[in-house]
């Protein structure tokens, strides 16, 4: 161990300069096994020596014994190799991700969109965001808006559009599909048409000669909601009843919230996505494995046109344990006043999601590292943001400055001479330092007792009087963190269960701008979500 910690103190050195840091050795060795960390006190005491002695030495003798020992191997995280090949790749790769205006864009919603979207990107293809919304009846307005906004958020680059304008679209592809003879105008009651469907027994609409004149009728209103459907015409003896002459289009009278009442014929799922997918040039589709039949279904419809269909990946259904991902329960709860918006940190929502402090890229490298697979996967919320976190966590530790928090509003009185140190914004990183001004009075939480303490980055003191300025690792100093009460500023944290934790932050957190994700040293990632006399901010986390 003695020799690994050396190595570490080395590695480090070398890459800062000379200066090795206690806490990125010790995160070294904590990195090669978690279970070490039941021994932190006794190898926290070995680093803090071996720093002093490495630091000791001129830079040139650090990489020289460096050498000698074999150097550091650089730990490689391995991952997934890259998304699986698609089939039948092409020149231009262009795909589609469909959810419904019931709600914004939420944890389940975001795996299966980064899998598209991440599959663009790798093939710099076109990645289509469409809002299926022509059932007037299932639409939350500010869904639109919403979806949208999500949707750039995680994937950036995208083509987005809302299929209840492209209505005269679909109504062209009827009259070519009524020039085919492979739809009809159904006008039977639908239990009636249902027990000829299980008998395989073809129904007495589907041989009539009339169907243009009957879709003129559904137009002009003389057919009523519920008096007639368009339907393919398939097999009738096909061994799936599912796919026996399906519906395409039914008559829906309720005011649209897009389109008000310009159109009472709308298109079920099947033939807008068809449609859709053929005027947009959608070459490949990931979707849930529920929606196989949809699929051949679709493929029926563009065989028909003599057209080719979209390659289709499924991947099977993420059951998310202990979250509530169906947006008009929440949105009950919402108008219940039991949560306080789709941004409440409580629940696993895109908008919370980011007002936590959450990266879009953790989301696209959690659907890669999950894949395109046919499996169905129970996800219970812990091991779910056990690893959002742990991606999350790749993306903002390098570039989230540290800045000192303390719970509470405790002080103590140090005697010491020190008017001004300078702190880097981060152990590793290049991120420059702050000034922090200093009176005999600091914020802590921590109890302090007998022996050498360290207030981290400032200074070493026993008996609440001034020991030195300089880490010395002889003194065996317990180092805790503190908020000089000089520019302290009061600090609120919104914790992921709605509790508030309110203690004093340091003067330069009222430099952040709003937005900003920062560690708070010891503590965890938070995000400032508002400015004011108290600084406000969200755990995103640890």
């Amino acid at each position: 161990m003695k020799d690994l910690i050396l190595k570490y103190a080395l590695a480090n050195a070398v890459k800062f300069n000379g200066k090795a840091n206690p806490g990125a050795v010790i995160g070294a060795v904590f990195g090669l096994d978690p279970e070490l960390k039941k021994k932190a006190k006794e190898i926290g005491q070995e680093v803090a020596k071996v720093v002093k002695e490495v630091n000791a030495m001129s830079l040139d003798d650090q990489k020289a014994k460096l050498d000698s020992l074999g150097g550091v191997e650089e730990k490689k995280k391995v991952l997934r190799e890259g998304l699986k090949p698609l089939p039948n790749l092409g020149k231009k790769l262009v795909m589609r991700f469909e959810p419904s205006p019931s709600g914004p864009l939420h944890i389940g919603h975001a795996y299966v969109g980064s899998l598209n979207a991440a599959y663009c990107k790798e093939n710099k293809g076109k990645f289509i965001v469409r809002v299926s919304d022509t059932n007037a009846d299932n639409i939350y307005v500010p869904a639109y808006e919403q979806i949208k906004q999500d949707a750039e958020w995680l994937w950036g680059d995208i083509d987005y559009y809302i299929q209840s304008d492209k209505m005269d679209t679909y109504y062209e592809y009827v009259d070519k599909f009524l020039s085919k003879n492979a739809i009809y105008v159904c006008t039977c009651e639908a239990e009636a048409f249902r027990k000829l469907i299980n008998a395989k027994e073809a129904c007495p609409c589907r041989d009539a000669k009339d169907h243009v004149a009957r879709w003129k009728k559904m137009l002009d209103g003389s057919f009523k909601q519920g008096d007639a459907v368009v339907r393919f015409k398939s097999s009738v003896d096909d061994k799936n009843p599912a796919m026996r002459d399906f519906p395409l289009l039914r008559i829906n009278e309720s005011e649209h919230p897009r389109q008000g009442t310009k159109y009472r014929v709308w298109p079920l799922m099947n033939f807008s996505v068809m449609v859709d997918d053929l005027t947009t040039g959608v070459t490949h589709s990931i979707r849930g494995k529920d929606h196989a039949d949809n699929e051949k279904r679709q493929r029926m419809m563009f065989d028909v046109l003599g057209e080719k269909a979209p390659e289709s990946l499924f991947v099977g259904r993420i059951n998310f344990e202990g979250f509530e991902v169906s947006c008009s329960k929440t949105k009950v709860k919402i108008e219940d006043k039991k949560y306080t918006g789709w941004d409440d940190v409580r629940i696993p929502f895109m908008p919370a999601l980011k007002r936590r402090g959450y990266q879009p890229e953790a989301f696209v490298k959690y659907a890669v590292d999950v894949g395109v697979s046919l499996n169905d996967k129970s996800v219970p919320i812990k091991e779910f943001f056990k690893v959002i976190n742990n991606f999350n966590k790749e993306i903002l530790d390098p570039i989230s400055k540290r800045f000192f928090f303390v719970e509470g509003s405790s002080k103590v009185k140090i005697k010491h001479c020190l008017k001004e140190v300078s702190v880097p914004n981060h152990p590793e990183k290049d991120l420059g330092n702050r000034k922090l001004g200093l009176t005999e009075e600091f914020y802590v939480k921590d109890k302090i007792g007998k022996g050498v303490y360290r207030f981290m980055h400032l200074f070493n003191f026993s008996d609440l009087k001034f020991v030195s300025a300089e880490y010395d690792a002889e003194l065996k100093a317990k180092i805790i963190h503190a908020v000089p009460v000089e520019g302290a500023v009061d600090v609120e944290v919104l914790m992921d269960d709605g509790k508030v934790l309110k203690g004093k932050g340091e003067k330069a957190l009222t430099a952040l701008s709003e937005g900003s994700v920062v560690q708070f040293e010891r503590f965890a990632f938070v995000r400032l979500d508002k400015k004011g006399e108290t600084l406000r901010f969200v755990y995103t986390h640890g």
